[in-house]
């Protein structure tokens, strides 16, 4: 898959009219952990930032063309770096590993296979483009090594989405 202009207009024009109201659901779900600093990794047009609160910076990082602010902090310090729709879509996970080591919090939607669901017979099932494919315990594995513990976790996102798993992981004080 490539991650080019058209992919993301495609996306404006298929997910805007849904964008604001996902995008406060994000928001309100991440409310308690107080962010002030956040990185939207893998931001694609965004709607994060665009829906966020006042007072609330926000870094956007993408690897594709539409415009972004990067990660001005050079990651040194985010409150929270978030990764909605976009794991499942990173190569080589070990990549997010700078952005999140001075990160406090990580929140991240991202789709979750039904138990009763075939694999090829998932909406979600989208080899190329879905380059993993997560339960819950294997995310928690996976935040786990990066020090990361779950702290929320839900479906607050469905509907209007479908098998979108939403979860806020703090980073484990050693």
């Amino acid at each position: 898959m490539k991650y080019e202009l058209e992919y993301f207009e495609r996306m404006l024009r298929i997910n805007s009219g849904s964008a604001e109201k996902i995008n406060l659901i994000r928001w309100e779900f991440v409310s308690s952990v107080r962010p002030r600093v956040v990185l939207d990794y893998g931001s694609g047009v965004g709607w994060f930032r665009a829906y966020r609160p006042e007072g609330v910076r926000v870094d956007t990082y993408d690897i594709g063309e539409y415009p972004q602010t990067g990660a001005n902090s050079t990651f040194a310090y985010y409150d929270l770096v978030t990764f909605w729709d976009s794991l499942e879509h990173i190569a080589d996970l070990d990549e997010i590993k700078p952005y999140v080591a001075g990160a406090n919090y990580i929140a991240l939607s991202i789709p979750i296979k039904p138990k009763e669901t075939e694999l090829e017979n998932w909406k979600h099932f989208k080899p190329g483009e879905h380059l993993h494919y997560f339960d819950i315990a294997t995310l928690d594995t996976l935040l786990s090594r990066l020090n990361f513990y779950s702290i929320k976790a839900g479906y607050p996102e469905c509907p209007p989405r479908v098998d979108i798993f939403s979860g806020i992981y703090k980073r484990r004080i050693l």
